[in-house]
């Protein structure tokens, strides 16, 4: 047997030395020249990375891949046994080659003493190193049904090393955390897809955790949202991730089912690189971003800083200013419609209806502006017409209650139900072909994701057919924009969540959508440029929500499209209104805008790879554009070396493009500089010979 073993290692040429025996001897692996997943005699796994060349084991061996039962004889007394030891029985290899590329499918076996047989499915491309497609079937081979009430895919622990954690999460939360945040000890976050409140929901279905040297992560790569958990959980033994489903269903006897098709990667430096591949994949399998238009770029100036109360004079006596500043799009911003839901315009401001609607569209144009406008789709207020004449459009609870939408006391449409979507579509057609605006503002929270439904007037196959046709939902929105307007923006911004990922292929401008801090804004920027692509059209959102409300180095030195909400020549309104444009914004913000207009970054290539954003000091981004290579780095104050990485071959100037100051050359070998800085600095390095 053990000849057997060690020759099924050696013929796969994954085997390496210092393997234990017994209980811990490889009985099974998979890899490739970055990762390989080893099994032990009961199919538990660890992770042996190869990231620098050298076999190093990130994981110890652990039940990876579980299945739990059901065993309580009182339905008031949940009761559970989690079947995680199984015999390894076999295991075998073949090439593929499907839409992912050229790989090899490694197929591993194993039995419990329970009569449940388990086949792990692994599969890794040519094209993507080190990321590992994964699934388990489970066959029940007793006398009886099981009832099945859930399982665990790659779950593993990334082992101390006495330098700590930091992690990604895709999961939404009502507080608006940080989807980047350090691990210490007894952190505990459930990344739960579905709904966290009431109108928090869905996300990124990626968990990822990396001290310096390595980083795991885990995954689903379905095409559409999934209710599972990705937990995060960090004890002394370090930090722990999986991908757990909660999907209860009877398995009769002779019956087999599989998991969700799942990764699990390996990678350097922080979360970008998981991000990255996960998009590849993803697009591989038809789901992709679209290529941002050209004015998905522009810079934006949105009206809401005076708030709903707005009047088309303050608005119209606003815009040659904002042109005279450099900005391209005027957003129209909450407050033009009567209500969520009914959207008719608000005859005391439009009183000749659609007519004062298109002269405003033609006001805005007139300026040298593009146009834009607001709505927040899926959401319908009490007493609205909508409400009172199509209740079956609602979405309903298991209990027949409504799903409430907090920020406008409203409630949730079902995005799966036909009379929703051919409502909606005939508003977003009238918008863009009636009105004349040429970009769309998507917002709230509640768009993220949505409940299972259970209104019967929907006769959905099944309640989650709600939360897997969101996407569909946002298709069709995209679609009629730009079937209306082939140049149309359409902006989603979920409102302080964190992106649902099978909504951004319907989407060709995201921003920052309300962040926090300076912080968010930057690494909400790092998590889009992944998740969409390196000249993704990403908005710093307005500029008055960042640290200390002038931060435009964040949003500029990240690649991102600057936006302001200021009025101008008189102060706006809202919570703590303080936006108007004095003189001294006015120089400010005349500098940022001329920079941005002049170097147009989001254009370029965002470097992730490069930084760690968590590891790094101080906090680092680089864009690659026009052959020069443009660096950020911030910190509350920092003095001594930053390292320029990326370089080509030859010399670079160093130039300081905000202050216009030369900082020195630089090449690949010799690449860090001296410096010192408060809050940011943002240089260029040009290759010697071209011009500033």
């Amino acid at each position: 047997m053990l000849k057997l073993m060690t020759g099924t290692i050696v013929a796969s040429g994954l085997g390496h030395a210092g393997l234990a025996f017994g209980a811990d001897m490889v009985a099974a692996s998979a890899g490739d020249k970055v990762m390989t997943l080893e099994f032990d005699q009961r199919l538990f796994g660890r992770i042996v990375s190869r990231l620098n060349g050298q076999a190093v084991a990130l994981s110890d061996f652990a039940p990876s891949e579980t299945v739990t039962l059901n065993v309580s004889t009182d339905p008031k007394v949940p009761a559970t046994k989690t079947i995680d030891s199984f015999s390894f029985t076999g295991k075998s290899q073949a090439a593929v080659r499907d839409v992912h590329g050229k790989g090899v499918k490694h197929t591993i076996s194993g039995a419990s003493a329970e009569g449940v047989e388990k086949t792990l499915n692994i599969t890794f491309y040519d094209r993507y190193p080190g990321f590992a497609l994964i699934s388990a079937t489970y066959r029940n081979r007793t006398e009886a049904p099981l009832e099945i009430a859930g399982w665990r895919l790659g779950g593993h622990t990334l082992k101390p090393t006495g330098t700590g954690f930091w992690s990604w999460s895709g999961s939404s939360h009502a507080d608006r955390r940080d989807w980047v945040q350090p691990v210490g000890l007894e952190f505990n976050q459930p990344n739960f897809m579905g709904m966290n409140a009431s109108d928090y929901g869905s996300g990124t279905p990626v968990v990822d955790v990396w001290r310096p040297d390595a980083g795991i992560a885990v995954g689903h790569i379905e095409l559409t949202p999934k209710l599972i958990s990705l937990p995060l959980l960090a004890t002394s033994a370090g930090a722990a991730i999986a991908l757990d489903s909660a999907d209860a269903q009877i398995l009769m006897p002779g019956d087999s089912f599989t998991t969700l098709d799942g990764f699990v990667t390996v990678h350097r430096r922080d979360y970008y690189a998981t991000l990255d591949t996960y998009r590849k994949v993803m697009a591989d399998r038809g789901l992709a971003a679209p290529k941002p238009t050209e004015g998905c770029y522009e810079a934006i100036w949105c009206a809401w800083g005076y708030d709903r109360n707005f009047t088309i004079a303050e608005i119209e006596g606003t815009l040659a200013k904002v042109k005279d500043m450099g900005l391209k799009w005027a957003v129209i911003d909450d407050g033009w419609q009567t209500s969520e839901g009914d959207w008719y315009i608000d005859a005391k401001k439009f009183p000749r209806s659609d007519d004062d609607m298109r002269a405003l569209v033609k006001s805005i144009r007139a300026a040298g502006l593009k146009p834009k406008l607001w709505i927040a789709p899926l959401a319908v207020d009490p007493g609205t017409d909508l409400l009172r004449d199509h209740t079956d459009m609602l979405l309903l609870d298991a209990n027949g209650a409504v799903q409430n939408v907090t920020w406008w006391n409203a409630f949730y449409l079902c995005p799966a139900y036909g009379p929703t979507r051919d409502y909606t579509q005939k508003l977003v057609h009238k918008i863009i072909a009636d009105w004349g605006y040429e970009g769309l503002k998507l917002d709230g929270q509640h768009m993220n994701g949505v409940a299972p439904c259970h209104n019967p007037a929907h006769n959905h196959k099944h309640p989650n057919e709600s939360v897997e046709q969101t996407q569909d939902f946002w298709k069709m929105v995209f679609d009629t924009a730009i079937a209306a307007n082939p140049n149309a923006v359409v902006e989603f911004c979920p409102c302080g969540t964190s992106y649902a990922f099978h909504n951004l292929p319907y989407t060709n401008q995201v921003p920052a959508s309300d962040p926090l801090t300076s912080w968010q804004v930057r690494l909400k920027g790092k998590s889009l440029k992944a998740l969409m692509g390196a000249d993704a059209a990403y908005a710093g959102d307005h500029v008055e929500l960042s640290d200390k409300g002038r931060d435009f180095a964040s949003s500029v030195g990240i690649g991102a499209v600057i936006s302001t909400k200021f009025t101008w020549p008189h102060e706006g309104r809202g919570k703590d209104a303080n936006f108007r444009l004095t003189a001294e914004r006015e120089t400010e913000w005349r500098k940022w805008i001329d920079i941005y207009n002049a170097r147009m970054l989001p254009k370029g290539q965002y470097r992730g790879e490069l930084y760690d954003t968590g590891f790094d000091k101080p906090e680092a981004h680089a864009v690659e554009k026009d052959g020069k290579l443009y660096y950020a780095f911030y910190a509350d104050t920092w003095r001594g070396p930053v390292e320029l990485r990326g370089l080509g071959k030859g010399t670079y100037r160093v130039h300081d493009y905000v202050n216009d100051k030369a900082l020195g050359t630089v090449t690949a070998s010799t690449n860090r500089i001296e410096v010192a800085f408060q809050q940011s600095l943002l240089i260029e390095a040009i290759p010697a010979g071209a011009k500033v």
